[in-house]
């Protein structure tokens, strides 16, 4: 309303203004300043979108979260609840959310392994229809509600609220040396109701190898504890399974998280650091994560004084003279000849990872000139990367697979180049790298290519025979399966997964690469471990339990979105007949205008 009066007195008191000095008749002068008072109220009401109409509301499109999550702890009363509200809200159809959206009878018993929001949302705005939503609050894309048609609401109905704790996330090495020693995260959740005290155990294969202790934990709390453990010696591939065990825990499902090791008699690859630091860690990471390469590292702490990496035990350096000689990737950072000439301390491929001197860290990777690295290097934010120190004195390669200048500007200086002949050899001079790592996003998206770009290189491209690998360490059911293209260049790779139990029924899937993308989805698994045969070799996949089945902080109970709505009042800008008449009446203004003799 106020609008509107605000657009009428700007109509007539510009119109006034326009036609107070005329000397025509005053009936006639009248006529055409009303018209123009006319066309100034709809344009000024026009530009301010004003309210055209009374709101005509409509019933809300009505949806119930059919998601797993409501049956944790053994809780029912929560989900027979929801069941009555949503049944006793909906006036027409009745929509089911959880794994996808669709209408049909309620379930006596919630079974999806999803809460996904958005294609319920995009079907309220496509019919323009407010939403109300009955859930638990645990959804995967909250943050789908806040464009949601105007009037939307939520409604939580809270489920199970005792004790419970969960292993939300294990951080572990995709592959390792049997006997050698390996660092696994575990993070333990609780739910609404806290956690007690308990114990994490670590088991791999049959073998329990660690046993940790877990303190109390707050309502919707979370700790991570670290388990160090010497991996059997088994080769091939053995599932890793973390184990919470607390004091009145009620929901057995989520107390087991698993993953798969990869465990091989030898190592593939061997860093050796004379000056350990963030740049060393993060290579090695690398190494034992996103490549799955069976990683050993040992670190010089003192003249004469080397400790291996994860346990930090004393290791020999005649023994680390020997792994160097025999493994088929080295990478010697820090004093590249502490072993001697690098050439003749080992067969295998080489890196020569020299930090320069700190203090110029005023250099920035601008490019990466065609170089067998270039390509994982296409779609890399360059301005979003921190600088690097670089050294003066960098050898000249055979190629160049980073460029950098001082500022962004014009001196120039190549970080890393590379060497093909006898034995393949990448020279850093260089360091700061893992000021990309730690700043997320972009920055550690183009770390991860560069330095897997260079250690597949390293390795002749054999990080990984076989066509194609899970690319997450925990996969949960539920979840689109994530597989990375291993060796080859086929674009369509075969994979057979057949779980293990039940029926053992073998189940064929086809994976399609697209150039330039090493990572595609599959669709969702049931829990299990399942044997995987593909062109290359075998693996195994293991699905543990869906994420519903662990807590998480739910959404609140309200008013949500802010789309239109078909029960909003109409908007001027809207009606198209209002242009019209615009249109008109300034057409006529103009036509009497000239009749009276008016310019």
């Amino acid at each position: 309303m106020t609008i509107w009066m605000v657009a009428v007195v700007g109509g007539v008191l510009l119109a006034l203004l326009s036609y107070r000095w005329r000397a025509a008749s005053a009936v006639p002068t009248l006529l055409v300043a009303a018209l123009r008072a006319l066309a100034l109220t709809l344009l000024i009401a026009l530009l301010f979108d004003a309210v055209a109409g009374l709101p005509h509301p409509v019933p809300p499109i009505v949806a119930l979260d059919v998601s797993q999550s409501w049956s944790r702890g053994g809780d029912t009363l929560a989900w027979h609840t929801a069941r009555a509200r949503a049944r006793s809200a909906a006036t027409d159809s009745l929509f089911l959310v959880g794994d996808s959206v669709r209408a049909g009878a309620v379930p006596d018993k919630p079974s999806d392994a999803s809460t996904r929001l958005r294609p319920l949302v995009e079907r309220a705005l496509s019919s323009g229809r407010p939403l109300e939503l009955v859930t638990d609050g645990e959804v995967d894309d909250a943050e789908a509600l806040t464009t949601v048609p105007a009037g939307s609401r939520v409604v939580v109905v809270d489920g199970y609220g005792g004790q419970d704790a969960a292993l939300a996330d294990i951080e572990a090495p995709r592959a390792a040396v049997g006997n050698d020693t390996a660092e696994f995260r575990i993070q333990v959740a609780s739910g609404r109701g806290g956690a007690g005290a308990g114990t994490v155990s670590l088991v791999i294969g049959d073998l329990r190898v660690a046993q940790v202790p877990v303190q109390p934990l707050a309502p919707l709390a979370d700790r991570v504890v670290t388990a160090r453990a010497r991996v059997p010696n088994v080769a091939g591939a053995s599932l890793v399974h973390a184990i919470v065990a607390t004091s009145g825990d009620a929901e057995p499902r989520n107390d087991t998280l698993t993953t798969v090791l990869e465990v091989s008699p030898a190592a593939g690859a061997v860093l050796v650091s004379t000056s350990p630091d963030l740049d060393a860690r993060e290579a090695l990471a690398l190494l034992r994560g996103a490549l799955a390469l069976p990683t050993r590292g040992f670190y010089r702490i003192a003249p004469g004084l080397w400790r291996q990496d994860g346990s930090l035990g004393p290791a020999n350096e005649a023994e680390i003279r020997k792994i160097v000689r025999d493994a088929p990737l080295v990478v010697l950072h820090g004093d590249t000849a502490v072993f001697g000439p690098p050439r003749t301390a080992t067969k295998g491929a080489l890196t020569l990872f020299a930090p320069p001197p700190e203090g110029s860290a005023d250099w920035y990777a601008t490019s990466a000139p065609p170089s067998p690295v270039s390509a994982a290097l296409s779609a890399a934010a360059w301005d979003s990367l921190p600088p690097l120190d670089v050294a003066g004195d960098v050898p000249t390669g055979e190629w160049v697979a980073l460029e950098t200048r001082r500022g962004r500007r014009f001196e120039r200086r190549n970080a890393i180049v590379g060497r093909e002949g006898a034995r393949r050899t990448v020279i850093v001079g260089a360091s700061g790298f893992w000021r990309w790592r730690v700043r997320g996003g972009a920055a550690s998206d183009t770390f991860g290519a560069l330095w897997g770009g260079l250690f597949d290189w390293l390795s002749g491209g054999r990080t990984d025979v076989r066509a194609a690998v899970s690319a997450d360490a925990v996969v949960h059911a539920g979840d689109p399966v994530r597989w990375r293209r291993g060796a080859g260049d086929d674009s369509v790779v075969s994979v057979v997964l057949t779980r293990r139990g039940g029926d053992a029924r073998a189940d064929s899937m086809m994976l399609r690469f697209t150039e330039g993308d090493n990572i595609v989805e599959s669709r969702p698994l049931t829990p299990g471990v399942y044997d995987v045969k593909t062109a290359g070799g075998n693996s195994v996949l293991a699905v543990n339990p869906s994420r519903e089945l662990y807590p998480r902080r739910a959404i609140r109970s309200g008013a949500v979105g802010r789309g239109s709505s078909l029960s909003d009042a109409p908007r001027l800008r809207s009606l198209g007949w209002v242009y019209a008449i615009v249109i008109i009446a300034l057409c006529v203004e103009w036509f009497l205008r000239r009749r009276l003799g008016m310019r």
